[in-house]
């Protein structure tokens, strides 16, 4: 398949941004594109849009409906290429490129390929900087494009627009299979201990010892020289087993800062942290200590680690939400409301045939998540299969 450089059959321009203090620029009625709104195919919604007096007196420029718009300049240059459709006159600012199909060119097609290339242009078509990448416009201007008729291009592009559309289908369906599959764990939490609300409930801190640790100061080596014993951060806390910390300190911390080495079989909860951390729970199954952000829970005669720990996930959202309630502007969880929680307290060999029982009831669910997964995993790898074959010489294509 013979081809032509990109620049052969396209125009490519950038834009900019008008005064932002200029009211009479803003607030008018054409979508003005940044990076952040190259989102999807069809680029039908800008989050600003500015006047006609906008175009005539900045950098920024109106370009008429199939226009291509790629992201010029961007963080995200550093593991994908977004690439968009306009489907009205549009203007769009400095860190994007706007590319202009010839009359012998469909925009379609042109988007499809830049998507079907976009490892190669990731690779070698990127400046890279500290934060911001840049397209290098010599490279993505120097793409060989195949050459087919201009009829050829759009029954690709409508092909793939269709087969796309049916990934995406499939692609939200496997997503919601995933979404039910937790909820389906939390579920089967759920109902293990409301099944207890009748059975005698007892206050944590009356009947465990509970205590917490700290960080040692960063700047004396003396506590961190020496990695004589595992440290566990709250990120760490995650509903799984820890058998391994990132970072360890010395038996002088340990004797200095104000630290408790906990023993195996401890249960931890995150009283804060980033993004959904506070009010994850885990099993400590090494001897260690924790920063001042984590709850520990030492072994004790009232609960069994694995009740208490499963019982701590099942209520991972009212955790959340009792720490929610404290307003401030920091919600977190404190030794106080953690050793307030009133948690159920049957015999411990009952607590072990409902953690038995439950266990393998959640490794079915796991399993149903895991599947799910796979699947999604699978479905969200089918686009660049797609793309690359549609682009591929007709003998690698008789292969595939």
């Amino acid at each position: 398949m013979s081809t032509r450089k990109l620049s052969d059959c396209c125009r490519f321009y950038s834009g900019g941004t008008p005064d932002k203090a200029n009211a009479e620029y803003w607030k008018g009625d054409i979508p003005w594109f940044s990076p952040k709104d190259i989102k999807s195919f069809d680029l039908l919604f800008a989050k600003d849009q500015i006047t006609d007096a906008a175009i005539r007196s900045s950098a920024t420029r109106l370009v008429d409906p199939r226009t291509v718009l790629v992201v010029g300049r961007s963080g995200v240059l550093a593991h994908t290429l977004p690439v968009g459709i306009t489907r009205q006159s549009s203007a769009f600012n400095q860190d994007i490129k706007a590319i202009v199909p010839n009359e012998d060119c469909d925009a379609e097609f042109i988007a499809f390929f830049l998507m079907a290339n976009q490892d190669l242009v990731l690779r070698d078509g990127v400046k890279r900087g500290p934060t911001v990448h840049s397209l290098i416009s010599d490279f993505l201007e120097g793409l060989e494009i195949p050459r087919v008729s201009l009829l050829e291009q759009r029954q690709i592009a409508t092909r793939l627009k269709a087969q796309l559309a049916e990934v995406e289908n499939a692609r939200q369906a496997a997503q919601a299979q995933v979404g039910d599959a937790e909820l389906l764990r939390q579920r089967l939490l759920r109902q293990a201990f409301d099944a207890l609300d009748g059975m005698p409930h007892k206050r944590l801190g009356e009947h465990a010892h509970t205590t917490s640790g700290s960080t040692p100061p960063r700047g004396d080596k003396r506590y961190w020289s020496s990695a004589d014993i595992p440290w566990v951060k709250t990120g760490e806390v995650a509903f799984a087993p820890i058998t391994r910390t990132e970072e360890f300190i010395s038996r002088q911390a340990l004797a200095e800062c104000s630290l408790t080495l906990l023993p195996p079989r401890t249960v931890l909860i995150a009283m804060y942290g980033q993004g959904k951390t506070r009010g994850q729970s885990a099993i400590l199954e090494i001897e260690a200590t924790t920063n001042q952000a984590c709850f520990a829970i030492l072994p004790n005669d009232t609960w069994d680690a694995d009740f208490l720990h499963h019982w701590l996930m099942a209520s991972y959202d009212d955790l959340r939400g009792l720490s929610e309630g404290r307003g401030g502007n920091q919600a977190n969880l404190n030794g106080a409301l953690l050793n307030a929680l009133e948690i159920p307290a049957p015999d411990v060999d009952e607590q072990r045939r409902i953690v038995t029982r439950l266990k393998s009831q959640l490794a079915e669910a796991t399993a149903i998540a895991q599947a799910a997964a796979d699947q999604l995993a699978e479905i969200e790898r089918l686009p660049q299969r797609l793309l690359a074959q549609a682009f591929a010489p007709p003998a690698t294509q008789g292969e595939m």
